[in-house]
């Protein structure tokens, strides 16, 4: 791991390049409660292109902030991305879920020199059910096995696979895990992807019930030049689940972007 700091902070972020500096550059943006490393697949990629992915604030080996939910939360893991952006020169933004909020936001919001959006498991809103709320909040034991029921986080995992995501929100804990889902329950960029002309993707999983392809397609609608791409036998962590599946849709992507 490396880091960067910035706004009196660190954060940590992995990085690799087999390429000799080919290629834009991918860098990827965890969810809520996440961490980079279920982006370890994608760097299979790195021999075509660098590969980076963060830990946002209060992630893996990442400082925390002291930021409510929300806006500053947001624009915080915003930085966070901005400043790894900056020290790698990665400018194709690979999001998923609140991480594809983070990379919407910087397209919008952040003067920097992207080549392309990639989103997944994503949408221009991200509502959490209210229910979801409330466990995470009262009782997270709960809210962690709603998360792994099928077809939410994963469609059919192996058993370590899926004891792997238990322990991974363990090991973020209920305080930021609570706070990345209330940002992204008040994320919304409906009304403003006009705004943005990068080229994209949009890749869901098939069984994916917590943003599904819906949420997806309309990226495929209202951004410019963005297409809908869908990864079969994944549900919400399709580049977890299907990692071949998931990195030959970002190929098909890198292909677009670099003719």
């Amino acid at each position: 791991m490396e880091t960067v700091r910035h706004h009196g902070r660190s954060t940590a972020y992995s990085y690799s390049d087999r390429s000799n500096g080919s290629g834009p550059g991918c860098c990827c943006i965890h969810g809520s409660g996440g961490s980079h490393a279920v982006w370890n697949g994608q760097f299979q990629l790195a021999s075509r292109t660098p590969v980076a992915a963060l830990d946002l604030s209060g992630h893996g080996e990442s400082d925390d902030i002291d930021a409510d939910a929300g806006y500053e939360t947001l624009s915080a893991y915003t930085d966070d991305l901005e400043a790894v952006v900056e020290a790698t020169d990665c400018s194709v933004l690979v999001g998923h879920s609140l991480g594809a909020a983070v990379a919407l936001w910087a397209a919008l919001e952040r003067d920097l020199d992207l080549a392309g959006l990639v989103l997944t498991g994503a949408g221009p809103r991200l509502p959490v059910l209210s229910d979801l709320l409330e466990w995470l909040a009262d009782d997270f034991e709960e809210a962690v096995e709603f998360l792994h029921e099928p077809d939410r986080l994963f469609h059919d995992p192996t058993p370590e696979r899926r004891e792997a995501s238990i322990n991974r929100l363990r090991k973020t804990g209920q305080a930021v895990t609570v706070r990345d889902f209330r940002t992204a329950n008040r994320f919304n960029v409906i009304g403003r992807l006009d705004e943005i002309e990068l080229p994209a993707a949009a890749v869901v999983g098939e069984y994916d019930q917590l943003t599904p392809l819906r949420y997806h397609q309309h990226f495929g609608e209202e951004l410019s030049d963005c297409s809908v791409l869908r990864i079969q036998e994944a549900a919400h962590l399709a580049m977890l689940e299907q990692p071949q599946a998931f990195n030959a849709a970002l190929s098909v992507f890198l292909d677009r972007i670099m003719r």
